[in-house]
């Protein structure tokens, strides 16, 4: 995916952000639950009574809401540099990186710092550093 920078503005982002953010708290208000995608997805793969339908529509949502952006405006063009192993090797980091870290970032960056738990904190911060530390390796010391 490529991004013009040059066209970028501020605007969009914090209202994504302020989005997201609403979201996250409302779903904590009204179902008194995190809204971390990966234990909102894990808990589909091991369903309890009671405990499916809103998953459902959770995930139905995050599915729906691109598809209705459509409707309304071109989505942005979407471009990945590399082949299909690379991406499936990297899903499958992110989902034991997930595992191990107990939630995702959306779980950890949004709700977890928002609620100031020392783990989320810790987490959002290893989150970030390793990803300062991937990009720096990748651009700067591998394609040189």
């Amino acid at each position: 995916m490529s991004i013009d920078w040059n066209a970028f503005t501020p605007a969009s982002a914090l209202i994504g952000g302020a989005i997201i953010g609403a979201a996250a708290a409302l779903f904590a208000v009204l179902n008194g639950r995190i809204a971390g995608v990966s234990g909102i997805l894990g808990g589909l793969l091991r369903p309890q009574a009671g405990d499916i339908a809103w998953r459902i529509a959770f995930v139905a949502g995050l599915v729906a809401a691109p598809l209705a952006w459509r409707l309304l405006a071109a989505l942005p063009e979407i471009r990945v540099d590399t082949n299909y192993f690379t991406l499936a090797a990297a899903g499958l980091l992110v989902g034991i990186g997930t595992r191990y870290g107990g939630g995702c970032t959306s779980g950890h960056g949004v709700c977890g710092v928002a609620r100031l738990s020392p783990r989320s904190i810790v987490a959002t911060l290893a989150f970030m550093a390793a990803g300062f530390a991937i990009v720096y390796v990748a651009r700067h010391l591998i394609s040189q």
